[in-house]
């Protein structure tokens, strides 16, 4: 049989529990009522885990989409930066052939 682990609390923070409820003891108070309110700090610490691991997740998710939304970026500006490249050899070739035509043509008429 398979055992909830989301209610399960780690006896570490049991541990820290049970040590700050005895701390905050007060003088006549009874093992049941210090128990109980190690009890009540456990559910506390386990909330608090369980929301700093919530923020923690979505910090994470917020990271990872930042750097995809980086990523696609350049991707952009490399193909548009290759689109450029490739127009720009096209005047140089035209005015190429341009003077090479006109000194065929020079040398022609001589």
């Amino acid at each position: 049989m398979a055992k909830n682990k989301k209610n399960e609390i780690s006896t570490e923070t049991q541990d820290e529990a049970l040590v700050i409820a005895r701390k905050t003891q007060k003088p006549g108070q009874t093992k049941e009522q210090t128990r109980l309110i190690a009890q009540g700090i456990q559910k506390g610490i386990a909330e608090y885990k369980k929301t700093a691991k919530e923020k923690l997740r979505q910090a994470d998710k917020a990271n990872k989409k930042k750097k995809r939304e980086q990523q696609q970026q350049q991707v952009t500006e490399v193909e548009i930066e290759t689109v450029e490249e490739k127009n720009s050899k096209l005047p140089w070739l035209l005015l190429g052939l341009s003077w090479a035509a006109f000194g065929i043509y020079f040398l022609s008429q001589i």
